[in-house]
């Protein structure tokens, strides 16, 4: 029988348009698709492969995914990296050197020694009248942090970190008592956990008289782990006391100055000076007679006054500069103690420091280094005598001495100061590292 053509079209229409109509059944609507490419039948027991559940479809478990196994490689390769990476940041950190945070309270005018000086560090504000200036400065494996000024006061300063150094002053009774206030607020400190280690460095008696500090002193049962003490203490030992320079004197103002060729090379007008206060009964004045005597008062730079004053003018520093920057020679007679903020000054510079080599009466150390011991160890260019009457000897030999000599002596001693501040720095540094940082 011959099938019209029209009904055969029809036909075909439909049965496409009915099976296109299943496919998209099963696609959006069936609730699980099998691959036909192959599949995974679950074998358990109670349902054999090919079995079927409840008169349903074959049970089948998991459909089969060809990247499954590049997948597992993959992900097990990132995982690799990713921990390799995680050891290799973490040897990085195991090598990279440890720092360390340590904060100073500069409660005393040898504070700004300490920082400026020899640590090397900036202040803000520059305004040496401001009531708070801080700086950071990194010496070493420690980062250093450091607040000075009126309004630095107990429980205001910002503590960071519980390593801490304390500056104080223990010359007069009165500067006693404020630092004996001080250092019960940073006992309080350590006694609530906050600071852990406790270094002070202390302008101490120019008698070497101490006492009041000893109790504080951890090996006495006190809290201090270091002391850093200026003037010949007989109670130094480089193991928790360590001797400290008096520096110049930063409560008077006096500056840190940077060498220049002019401080170097210039003629200088004058072979020596003195600018000081002459005590009655002292080597001071005997200084004086012997420079009138020899006529050497003509050849020198002198300011002598009978009483002692704890502030300098605008002119009379302005004065005292100039006289050492104008002279050879700085004589250095013994006060109260023979360390004298002018040898200091002296070295700033580049004028020689003439010293007199005398203990003064007191409690400080006596021995063959002594008085001046720091200095003397650290290789001081100086001038040392035993009596002013030798004086007349030594300008005679200055006379002599030609502008090249002069030159050279000048290099030699701003080098060494230069030097001996350094040799400080490191030696405050590694005092403190090891001493509150070491481990084991």
């Amino acid at each position: 029988m011959k099938i019209p053509k029209r009904k055969l079209f029809l036909f075909i229409i439909f049965a496409y348009v009915a099976f296109s109509l299943y496919a998209a059944y099963n696609v959006f609507f069936s609730n699980k698709v099998i691959s036909r490419v192959h599949r995974v039948v679950k074998k358990e027991t109670g349902a054999p492969s090919g079995g079927v559940r409840d008169g349903g479809a074959p049970f089948v478990a998991d459909e089969w995914n060809p990247w499954e196994d590049e997948e597992v490689e993959y992900n097990s390769a990132l995982n690799k990296k990713r921990q390799a990476f995680k050891e290799y940041m973490a040897k990085i950190d195991r090598n990279k050197p440890k720092r360390y945070k340590v904060q100073i309270w500069g409660k005393a005018a040898i504070g700004l020694y300490l920082w400026e000086h020899i640590l090397g560090g900036p202040l803000n504000p520059t305004d040496k009248v401001a009531q708070w200036r801080e700086g950071e400065l990194q010496s070493g494996k420690v980062d250093f942090s450091f607040y000075t000024g009126p309004a630095v006061v107990q429980g205001h300063v910002p503590l960071e970190m519980n390593s801490l150094v304390v500056v104080l002053n223990g010359r007069e009774p009165q500067k006693v008592s404020y630092s004996t206030r001080w250092l019960e607020h940073v006992q309080a400190l350590v006694h609530s956990n906050t600071v852990a280690h406790v270094a002070v460095v202390l302008l101490g008696n120019e008698r070497c008289n101490n006492d009041w500090i000893a109790p504080h002193l951890k090996r006495n049962g006190g809290f201090v782990d270091l002391l850093f003490l200026v003037y010949d203490s007989p109670w130094v030992n480089d193991k928790d006391v360590f001797q400290w320079p008096l520096g110049v004197a930063t409560y008077r103002e006096f500056p840190l100055i940077r060498p220049s060729a002019q401080l170097i090379t210039s003629n200088r007008l004058y072979l020596c000076n003195f600018f000081g206060t002459v005590y009655k009964n002292s080597t001071r004045e005997t200084l004086m007679q012997v420079m009138k005597q020899s006529g050497l008062d003509k050849e020198c730079l002198t300011a002598a006054r009978e009483k002692w004053l704890p502030q300098e003018t605008s002119d009379s520093l302005k004065s005292y500069q100039t006289a050492l920057a104008q002279s050879e020679l700085t004589l250095c007679p013994v006060g109260i103690n023979t360390e004298c903020y002018r040898i200091y000054e002296a070295c700033s510079y580049g004028s020689v420091p003439v010293v007199e080599d005398v203990l003064t009466p007191g409690s400080c150390a006596a021995g063959p280094s002594s008085p001046l011991r720091l200095l003397k160890a650290a290789g001081a260019p100086f001038i040392f005598v035993s009596d002013w009457k030798e004086l007349p000897a030594i300008l005679e030999r200055e006379r002599g001495m030609s502008q090249e000599q002069r030159v050279d002596r000048r290099r030699r001693l701003l080098e060494w100061y230069a030097s001996f501040r350094q040799q400080m720095k490191e030696r405050f540094t590694e005092v403190i590292e090891e001493n509150f940082f070491k481990t084991g």
